[in-house]
């Protein structure tokens, strides 16, 4: 329920054990290693160098095995189900992981696999280089001319080429005008494919009417023999290579039968490239390595006795600079832990401030449960929950918090009657004396309630935002602002409602007039002694300004009614669903059918989308309105240095 404790370290290591012992602090994952540019010691002698060169033979390897993870991963069979949308990484236990890390043999799969790429691409490059030819022989098959003897005639000059149909009758009149002949071999399309032929004498006019007929040459400076010799025996060099590409294929998908091994070798080395990668970062001398970092407190015992273990290393706590920034890290029970998912979504506090997840974890499953106000809604998202928590990896925080915030609208929908709307009343008449026990008011008839309501619990949580910034203050000893920044706000805010509270009856008037009086005191303070440098010209000036401010804690307050609209919002749109389901209800012999599925697909439509908008303003009513009252923010996150599994899921024993 705080900020952790950090402890300042540092480790010197021989470099003969540094990579052995990289390795221990990184199985541990309690300790964050700071690099040259960070570290003190380098501060204090910036003629140190730094541990290592840059890896660059894990670095390549680890390229090639991502290259041949995703080139196998085409070939291999597709994963099914929602399964492995939950649970995308495969899980392996530790002793399968070691015994693939252990076999060097497993390396030969890279070899295999860019071998087998390289071939696919050259055999798809060659079939697409043969069908090609065979769209440019092809029209020409009916040539019987072996097509090397068209360029050896003496006394003519014969050409091969495309003549728009257009063109093709206008060609043919005139060049025979001019001597020559033309002969259609075939067609491509609105083209003919021709061979022109005249006497060298008229070659000229020739090549003039060919240019102005659009006249495209076809050059067969490769091809040898008839063309209809030659389409065969290109048809049989596009089988061969097709032949010899699905050999290919099949090589491939039998490869991708190691993707695991592969994916457990990429894990594996990339956790070796952090290693390496934060040893060289770090300063050394020409015989040691210094690993300067922070430790958990609680931790220290336990990374003393990991360096302990290496005879060539030592261990020893330094003070930190009054300038270094601590790297924060927030600790709660295991009740107020799933809600750390706001805290650190919004950025962490500075080591100096309060953690806030324990303050923001009640308000934020309440106000979620007043945004649904439908207990219904709140069984199906729990019931969501638990089949998550089952069957996803990794971080399941959210998944426990908004099951959290759930079993709290179940709560809220049963004090407001919300079952899916009213489908009690409407579809299970039975139990409506059992939800009217329940019920406390009914949002749609009695709005007024839960206006008040909203307001209260907004009210509420800015006092609370307040009271934890004074209450924080003093334990920081920092009386001054205590007082001034936070206690005055408290009082003078208070003793504003307490008046304004009178002329609703609310109070009595002697109250009220006691309340005015105790706001004054406040009010001077603040407009003395909030702003608390320069000149007493700028600081009353700033003091009126945020006397002025009073008039924005309305502004915060008045912001809580998105509480009451979405709840509203909830309850009216399942009521219309409701309506809309009875109705299609009575159509003859289908109708029940069809009411009972849209009954299920518009409800879930309706969760969906007010869930989500529960979720968004309640976190901005938190970021917005709360967290600003008390929090700085923009502490740095404390990362140890630790093994991490991107596409791998490790089993523990």
């Amino acid at each position: 329920m705080a900020i952790a404790q950090m402890t300042k370290v540092m480790i010197v290591s021989h470099r003969t054990q540094a990579s052995e012992l990289l390795e221990a602090l990184q199985h541990e994952g309690i300790c964050q290693i700071l690099n040259a540019a960070e570290a003190m010691v380098s501060r204090d002698w910036p003629e140190l160098g730094t541990g290592a060169e840059r890896p660059r033979d894990i670095e390549e390897l680890l390229g090639r095995l991502a290259r041949s993870i995703t080139f196998l991963k085409s070939y291999a069979e597709p994963a099914k189900g929602l399964a492995s949308v939950l649970s995308p990484r495969t899980v392996v236990d530790e002793q399968s992981y070691n015994q693939v890390v252990s076999d060097e043999g497993i390396l030969g799969i890279i070899d295999q696999s860019e071998q087998t790429e390289a071939a696919i691409e050259r055999a798809k490059g060659e079939i697409e280089n043969l069908c090609n030819t065979l769209e440019v022989l092809r029209p020409w098959k009916a040539l019987q001319t072996p097509v090397e003897e068209i360029g050896r005639l003496r006394t003519t000059t014969c050409w091969a080429g495309f003549l728009p149909e257009r063109q093709f009758g206008q060609v043919e009149e005139k060049i025979g005008e001019l001597g020559g002949a033309i002969e259609a071999a075939g067609t491509d399309g609105n083209r003919y494919a021709c061979l022109i032929a005249c006497l060298n004498v008229g070659i000229n006019e020739v090549q003039k009417l060919l240019r102005s007929a659009e006249f495209e040459p076809v050059n067969f400076e490769r091809v040898t023999g008839t063309i209809a010799e030659s389409i065969r025996d290109t048809s049989e060099k596009l089988n061969e290579t097709r032949e010899r590409l699905h050999r290919q294929y099949e090589k491939a998908a039998s490869l991708s039968n190691n993707i695991l091994k592969l994916q457990i070798l990429h894990d594996h080395y990339e956790n070796l490239l952090n290693r390496e990668q934060t040893k060289g970062a770090a300063p050394a001398t020409e015989q040691t390595v210094i690993l300067e970092g922070w430790v958990k407190e609680k931790d220290y015992r336990r990374l003393e006795k990991t360096v302990s273990g290496f005879e060539a290393s030592s261990l020893s706590k330094i003070e930190r600079l009054q300038d270094e920034e601590v790297p924060v890290e927030i600790e709660n029970k295991n009740y107020i832990r799933p809600f750390e998912v706001i805290t650190r979504l919004y950025g962490m506090p500075q080591h100096f401030e309060v953690d806030p997840t324990v303050f923001l974890a009640p308000f934020f499953a309440l106000f979620f449960a007043m945004c649904l106000t439908d207990a219904g809604y709140g069984l199906v998202i729990i019931a969501l929950m638990v089949f998550f928590i089952k069957k996803i990896q990794g971080d399941k925080k959210l998944m426990w918090m908004l099951g959290i915030c759930a079993a709290a609208t179940i709560f809220a929908g049963a004090l407001t009657g919300g079952w899916f709307g009213n489908a009690v009343q409407q579809f299970v008449p039975a139990l409506k004396p059992a939800r009217e026990k329940l019920m406390l008011f009914d949002p749609l008839k009695e709005p007024m309630i839960f206006f008040k309501l909203a307001l209260a619990l907004g009210y509420l949580q800015i006092m609370a935002g307040l009271a934890i910034a004074f209450f924080h203050s003093v334990k920081q000893k920092d009386y001054v602002a205590a007082v001034c920044d936070k206690l005055t706000w408290l009082v003078m805010i208070n003793a504003i409602v307490v008046f304004l509270a009178s002329k609703f009856g609310v109070v009595s008037a002697g109250a009220a007039r006691v309340a005015g009086y105790i706001a004054l005191v406040p009010a001077v303070a603040i407009l003395f002694f909030s702003q608390r440098q320069g000149g007493w010209g700028g600081r009353l000036g700033m003091g009126a300004y945020n006397l002025f401010s009073t008039i924005f804690y309305l502004g915060d307050v008045l912001s809580y009614l998105r509480l009451m609209a979405l709840g509203m919002v909830t309850a009216g749109l399942a009521m219309a669903i409701n309506v809309i389901v009875e109705i299609l209800g009575k159509i003859p012999v289908v109708g029940v059918v069809i009411a009972v599925v849209l009954f299920a697909a518009f409800h879930m439509g309706n969760m969906a989308i007010n869930a989500l908008g529960a979720f968004v303003h309640t976190l901005r009513l938190q970021y917005v309105e709360f967290f600003p009252k008390f929090l700085v923010g923009g502490g740095k996150l404390f990362e140890p240095l630790s093994k991490k599994y991107t596409r791998i899921y490790i089993k523990r024993e």
